[in-house]
């Protein structure tokens, strides 16, 4: 059960010394009781109390960090069981499975063709799922294909020794060993040890897996995963769900407190339709990683939009970075048109001006991440914000001196024109819409 603040505080050294950034030590203490702060912000606290604390206050499901460089993640450290009590912390990852026989350089080449950006997210496939076949050495050479491909490995394979080799083609890379179970934990938690990597524990159903994980965590192991991958669909989300409720409980048992990993390789082999249904499921209902047979456009734009929306903090608006953004091969003689940084407002009137061919650049001005009217009655979205960007920002850059602002702060063209000198400032459309005809029409009568 987490602490509460004056627990904490008796713990602290009580100088009040701010250097925490804190006014005082009680202070402190509540931040941390909140989440707000961590311990080590405290120049001052005795390791043992740290030891204390850090064990007291921290997130019922453990953060397990695997992959190494630009492919490091965090999985797990989830607080809540509903992403609107207050936040869900680490994402959904996407792993593609792999095997020996398969012509493993072309699947992650073809894997590797989704990648792109939306709101300032990378969505691609972070991991590999390598599966054992019985054949160690070939194995180890597929392991050997995907060593430095710029993903987290995963190592699915329950054979001891087998699982030594590919770990001295991949350990470097910090992946996960997904291979424990009720038969050989004792002999794999020592390989996962000795190659400092997280290890995967699986068992036929839950009460399997939470008798394996717990000796395992009596054998001193903690840095865990748990499959919970079961005999077909009904199972696989039974035993995901149990486990996430039962560490997330009132009275949480740590002994669930992992990430998971669902394969639906496994329960929907070949059946594209039910493994993107299944993954929009699990998504929401609790996968920490979730393995594909594949990964192409048809299964990303869904799945990637979902995650998106489900993992952003619903207590922090989605923005987009104010700035310039040249559109249909925009230069600096395209007219301007402004909006908010609310990400779903650029998106629709970015796609509504690709769509219309014209070439323009679209201003976007810190509003908040509110939207249009939601921002101007805010005052965020102004006609003096809206004139003092476009003078910082646009001047020294663009050479045209039409602005188009939305229709629905029309209201704002005077005073934009007042403080604009040699703007011509245009009303668009109220719908993004209607912004095609409306700038075709522009365009064809040489206004623009």
């Amino acid at each position: 059960m987490a602490l509460k603040g004056l627990d904490i505080f008796k713990l602290t050294p009580k100088t009040n010394c701010k250097e925490c950034g804190s006014p005082t030590c009680m202070a402190f203490s509540m931040k941390v009781a909140q989440g707000a702060m961590e311990l080590s912000k405290c120049p001052h606290m005795s390791e043992e109390a740290i030891a204390t604390l850090s064990e007291a206050t921290a997130p019922p499901m453990k953060s397990i960090k695997v992959g190494a460089g630009e492919a490091e993640c965090t999985l797990g450290g989830e607080t809540v069981l509903a992403r609107h009590e207050k936040t869900f912390v680490s994402k959904s990852r996407f792993a593609v499975r792999l095997t020996p026989d398969m012509d493993v350089a072309a699947a992650v080449a073809e894997a590797n063709k989704v990648d792109y950006d939306r709101i300032g997210e990378r969505m691609h496939a972070e991991m590999v799922y390598v599966e054992y076949t019985g054949d160690a050495a070939a194995y180890a050479e597929a392991v050997k294909k995907v060593t430095g491909s710029g993903k987290v490995i995963i190592l699915a394979c329950k054979d001891v020794e087998a699982a030594k080799a590919a770990l001295e083609v991949c350990k470097a890379e910090k992946p996960i060993l997904n291979g424990a179970d009720a038969s050989n934990y004792a002999e794999m938690v020592e390989v996962a040890k000795a190659a400092g990597v997280v290890l995967g524990v699986t068992g036929a159903d839950i009460n399997e897996l939470y008798d394996t994980t717990a000796a395992i965590e009596k054998l001193g192991y903690k840095e865990l995963v748990l499959d919970t991958t079961g005999a077909n669909i009904k199972d696989t989300f039974a035993m995901t769900v149990q486990v996430r409720r039962a560490c997330l409980d009132k009275n949480p048992d740590r002994t669930c407190g992992y990430p998971s990993i669902v394969n639906l390789s496994a329960v929907a082999p070949d059946d594209e339709a039910m493994q993107i249904a299944l993954a929009s499921m699990f998504i929401l209902k609790y996968g920490s990683i979730i393995v594909m047979d594949t990964m192409n456009y048809a299964r990303a734009l869904p799945l990637y939009g979902l995650r998106q929306n489900v993992y952003t903090d619903p207590q922090k608006p989605m923005k987009v970075e104010p700035g310039i953004y040249p559109l249909n091969g925009a230069d600096e003689n395209s007219v301007v048109l402004t909006t908010v940084d609310f990400a779903l407002t650029y998106f629709v009137v970015s796609g509504e001006l690709e769509r219309s061919g014209v070439p323009c650049n679209l201003v976007i001005s810190d509003a908040g991440g509110l939207s249009v009217l939601t921002a101007w009655a805010a005052g965020k979205l102004s006609s003096t914000s809206v004139s003092k960007f476009i003078i910082e920002n646009v001047e020294p850059k663009v050479k045209s001196r039409k602005l188009i602002i939305p229709g629905k702060v029309a209201v704002l063209k005077g005073d934009i024109e007042a403080k604009l000198p040699g703007w011509e400032v245009i009303v668009a459309p109220n719908e993004a819409v209607q912004l095609v005809k409306f700038l075709k029409d522009m365009q064809a009568s040489g206004q623009i």
